[in-house]
C-alpha cells in the first residue's frame, strides 16, 4: 500500500482535519436539504422542486465525496475518490445555478446560463476523470469562469432580489474564489483545511441566498 502522505503531500493529522471539516459540511448539507425541499415544494411549482433537488444533490455530493476522499488510506481507492472529489465541485456549481437560472431568472437568459455551465461542467468532469493532475489548471480556470458567469445575468437578477440577497450571493462567490488561493498552496501545513473552511462559508452564504430569496 502506498503511503497516503506521498499521495497528496498531506500528513495524517491534516487529512483527519480535512475529513472532519467536510464531514460536518455533509451533515449540515443533509439537514439543509430537508428544509430546502420542504420550502421549495410549498411553492407548488415543479421547476422549483427540480432546481432545489439539483442544488441539494450537488451540495451533499461535494461534501460526501470530499469526506470520503480525505478518509481513505489505500492508494488505489484514494485515487478514485480524488477524481470524484474534483468532479463534485463541477456538480455543485451547476447545482447552485439551477435555482438561480431555472427558478429565479427563467426564460432564455436563465436557461442559456445554465446550459453553458452544464457544458463546462461536463468538460471539467471528463478532464478530471482522465487525469486530475494533468488538467488541474484547466479545472481552476473552469471553476472561476463558471462561478462568476452569473454576471451575465446580473442586471435582471438585481431587479429580482434585494441588496441583502445580492450581498449573500456576492459573499458566497468571494469566499469560494479567495479560498482557491489556499487550495493552490501546499505550505504551510493545513492550507487545504483552510480551503475547506472557505468552501463551508461560501456554501452557507449561497444556501441562505437560495433559501430566503428564491424559494
Amino acid at each position: 500500500m502506498t503511503n497516503v502522505e506521498n499521495f497528496n503531500d498531506q500528513g495524517k493529522s491534516e487529512e483527519i482535519l480535512n475529513a472532519i471539516s467536510h464531514g460536518l459540511g455533509g451533515l449540515l448539507a443533509i439537514a439543509g436539504t430537508v428544509v430546502m425541499l420542504v420550502i421549495a415544494s410549498g411553492s407548488g411549482k415543479v421547476i422549483d422542486v427540480i432546481s432545489a433537488s439539483l442544488y441539494c444533490f450537488g451540495l451533499i455530493f461535494l461534501y460526501i465525496m470530499s469526506t470520503l476522499y480525505h478518509s481513505m488510506n489505500r492508494y488505489k481507492v484514494k485515487r478514485i475518490f480524488q477524481k470524484l472529489d474534483h468532479c463534485s465541485i463541477f456538480v455543485l456549481i451547476v447545482g447552485s445555478y439551477a435555482p438561480i437560472c431555472l427558478s429565479l431568472l427563467g426564460g432564455k437568459l436563465g436557461w442559456s446560463i445554465f446550459g453553458v455551465n452544464l457544458f463546462l461542467a461536463v468538460l471539467g468532469i471528463v478532464a478530471n476523470a482522465i487525469s486530475v493532475k494533468k488538467w488541474s489548471k484547466l479545472s481552476l480556470l473552469l471553476y472561476l469562469l463558471m462561478g462568476w458567469s452569473v454576471l451575465a445575468g446580473i442586471k435582471p437578477l438585481m431587479q429580482l432580489i434585494s441588496v441583502s440577497g445580492f450581498l449573500l450571493l456576492l459573499l458566497g462567490g468571494l469566499f469560494y474564489s479567495i479560498g482557491v488561493i489556499f487550495y493552490t498552496r501546499k505550505k504551510p501545513r493545513y492550507m487545504h483545511a483552510v480551503w475547506h473552511i472557505f468552501v463551508l462559508a461560501g456554501s452557507c452564504f449561497h444556501y441562505f441566498f437560495i433559501f430566503f430569496f428564491i424559494f
